[in-house]
């Protein structure tokens, strides 16, 4: 039995849809942003990195709902788009005002750190264009109801962006509710973007208003808490320290507080150095309970930048695949591992690779 009623692929355009800003990520490699005199430019966002994961590495088809200001800046960011195979049709394009007075596109600095010193994400987001993107000018209903989407993935980095954005997310996944359309959250607590709009507390007030219209809620320990206000007792630091039934009884207060949710997902992650990090992840739904994926200790990594998203990725497509939630869980695990070895926000992984990790394959060459 499916853990999920999901719409088949023959009645949709899409699989998967995400909403959220993409932006312009400047990687200054091996150096320091305070010192770069070059950098490389990606493109990456939460939501975003989402939906490319599951074109680009599971070959489904996807669209991003988004705004960007119409300058080079924008034309630059919609070609990363269109390299990584995600349909742009539904980008809403806003004047520019030749300065960025009012509306801009969104800079990310990301360092990725190496050993005792951390990464390291300078954004530069204020007044973007996916902000201001209003209910109002996105379909829809045209969207998941005459075109048909299987899958809709937003998450908490977009609806802290403003009011604006909070209320076109939860515009969102109430139409993808009524149309049939499943839809994960990634809680993605950041206090930086909720810090000067209401802190903690408004950010509880966003996602609870939210949570309601969600099937499948992805978040760790530390987001339940801070953005639905769900603490975890006894949970440590360092993941040998999980109680896996302190955070069963989280996930039980949840889904006491919302029924609707069929999978609760979250990833673990200990950092031992900014190159040396613990990962793994638990899924939960009321048929398996609480399911494991692999647990792998002194993970080396390249670039942790998207690899939670990667995570959601392969657990998104694992269901829509069809696979029962033990599979997901460890296709999630696998994928993120992965996306992790590489720079850049967004996956480089192919399904193959996933598949042979999730079945237990190590890091022997390929030839």
């Amino acid at each position: 039995m499916p853990v999920l009623p999901i719409r088949p692929a023959s009645e949709c355009r899409y699989d998967a849809v995400c909403l959220g800003e993409v932006m312009l990520r400047l990687d200054p490699g091996e150096g320091r942003i305070r010192t770069a005199r070059s950098f490389t430019a990606w493109e990456g966002g939460g939501e975003y990195n989402v939906a490319r994961g599951l074109r680009r590495a599971f070959g489904l088809r996807t669209a991003v709902v988004t705004a960007l200001a119409d300058n080079e800046v924008g034309r630059l960011v919609e070609d990363f788009i269109l390299a990584g195979g995600v349909d742009t049709s539904f980008i809403t394009w806003k004047a520019y005002d030749g300065v960025g007075r009012t509306v801009r596109n969104g800079l990310n600095f990301t360092e990725r750190g190496f050993g005792v010193r951390g990464a390291v994400g300078v954004s530069d987001r204020g007044h973007t264009a996916a902000s201001q993107l209003g209910p109002d000018e996105v379909d829809f209903d045209h969207l998941f109801g005459d075109l048909g989407v299987r899958w809709l993935h937003t998450g908490g980095i977009y609806a802290a962006l403003s009011e604006t954005a909070a209320a076109t997310t939860t515009a969102a996944v109430r139409a993808a509710r009524e149309h049939g359309v499943v839809v994960s959250y990634d809680l993605n607590y950041r206090p930086s973007l909720w810090r000067s709009v209401g802190g903690q507390a408004r950010a509880r007030e966003v996602n609870r208003a939210i949570a309601p219209y969600v099937d499948v809620m992805l978040g760790n320990e530390e987001d339940f808490t801070a953005a639905l206000g769900f603490p975890v007792d006894g949970v440590g630091t360092d993941l040998t320290d999980l109680d896996t039934g302190a955070f069963g009884a989280m996930i039980d207060r949840v889904r006491a507080a919302y029924p609707n949710l069929a999978v609760i997902a979250t990833t673990l992650r200990t950092v031992r150095t900014a190159s040396v990090n613990d990962w793994g992840a638990l899924a939960w739904s009321p048929a398996t309970g609480l399911v494991h994926a692999t647990h792998r200790p002194a993970l080396e990594i390249l670039d942790r930048v998207g690899g939670g998203d990667s995570f959601a990725s392969g657990l998104v497509a694992a269901l829509l695949d069809g696979q029962d939630l033990p599979t997901a869980v460890q296709w999630g695990a696998a994928h993120g591992a992965l996306a992790m070895t590489t720079p850049g926000d967004t996956s480089m992984a192919t399904k193959a690779e996933v598949l042979k990790l999730a079945g237990g394959g190590g890091a022997r060459v390929d030839r």
